[in-house]
């Protein structure tokens, strides 16, 4: 699944485009590297997302089937590690 994909899918941005924007900017790294928008992600891959006011990082537990999506299993597609406040 696409990183930018994961990212509206699983809630942690509301729209594709900002999760787009956010890698185009280098606000979004994968497993230590910045990355695309397009970048293929793997149960087991961390990624940071760099917000203006704080830093996620987090661990994929999960890929979402986009047809099975609803709000009650969204956390289980991912574990938060880290999360900053700046």
């Amino acid at each position: 699944m696409r990183l930018d994909l994961f990212l509206k899918l699983s809630r942690l941005v509301k729209r594709r485009t900002v999760a787009h924007e956010m890698c185009e900017a280098g606000r979004v790294h994968v497993n230590g590297h910045e990355t695309k928008p397009s970048k293929e992600l793997k149960q087991g891959d961390r990624i940071a997302l760099l917000f203006t006011t704080k830093v996620i990082e987090l661990k994929v537990l999960a890929l979402p089937d986009r047809k099975s999506m609803q709000k009650a299993n969204v956390t289980d597609l991912y574990r938060i590690i880290i999360e900053k406040n700046e």
